[in-house]
């Protein structure tokens, strides 16, 4: 196993995930591309792990926490650590130390950047991002979020405890229509291909939906709102975790147009 930094001939294979095999993945846009662009400027560093045969089943983002969904100085922080599960495309690397290799090497880079410490998220419940997994190597617990644990390793007695950015204030219902409100910060392609759907659905109700997008990105935005990623159906925060199927997203909202008296 070797890790490498992204180059300009793996970029495909980090804007998909590692699932080029993927049709959901065709439904993602450019946002992620977009976001790259402009955080590679701004600390943002990708890595890859490759096994014995140079063939990529992992990879690793990380960038400095004042670009992030968290509030920190200092300090990086992992978005995420994916490595490749599916049985489709390259097959499953998972159970072969490539989380732990990246995790590792991450760990020795921002620390040669002059980091604090390195920042990450977990989830209490056995799918990805296991807050479990980051606690084995080191990691402790700082803040709680509902299913959320945001987790660190401080590499010095400067570094100060990271914390969620709680929100500000939430989109209401619409007046007259049904308000559909999108935040959307562009790392992560389970929510641009969510926001994606979302948007395809509500085409399909014109003149009986009130679409907002805003793009966090924008660190105004995010101090405004204290919301980096999410979907408000009038008011209620949609699920989005995995990919909703666009069936369902289609469903949510039809029944909500359905009580608005035009």
């Amino acid at each position: 196993m070797k890790i490498t930094d992204i180059t300009p001939e793996t970029k495909n294979l980090y804007f998909c995930c590692l699932e080029d095999w993927s049709e959901d993945m065709k439904e993602a846009g450019d946002g992620k591309q977009k976001w790259y662009d402009a955080m590679k400027e701004k600390g943002l560093k990708v890595k890859f792990a490759l096994d014995n045969n140079d063939v990529i089943g992992g990879m690793i983002q990380y960038l400095p926490i004042e670009h992030s969904m968290y509030e920190g100085e200092k300090l990086y922080v992992v978005l995420c650590i994916w490595v490749h599960g599916h049985r489709q495309g390259r097959g499953d690397y998972r159970k072969r130390g490539m989380g732990t290799a990246l995790l590792e090497a991450a760990e020795e880079d921002v620390k040669q950047l002059g980091a604090n410490g390195l920042v990450t998220w977990g989830l209490i419940i056995p799918v990805f991002m296991r807050a479990s997994w980051f606690k084995k190597h080191g990691y402790k617990v700082v803040d709680k979020s509902s299913l959320m644990r945001l987790l660190w390793k401080p590499f010095n007695d400067k570094a100060v405890p990271p914390k969620f950015i709680k929100p500000v204030k939430k989109p209401g219902k619409g007046d007259g229509k049904v308000n559909i409100t999108m935040f959307r910060n562009g790392w992560c392609q389970s929510m641009n291909i969510t926001c994606e759907r979302v948007r395809r659905a509500a085409q399909e109700f014109s003149g009986k939906i009130d679409l907002q997008e805003y793009e966090t990105i924008d660190r105004q935005i995010v101090k405004e709102w204290g919301i980096t990623d999410a979907v408000y159906v009038d008011g209620k925060e949609i699920p989005v975790g995995p990919p909703i199927s666009y069936g369902k997203i289609r469903k949510k909202i039809a029944k909500k147009v359905s009580k608005v008296k035009i």
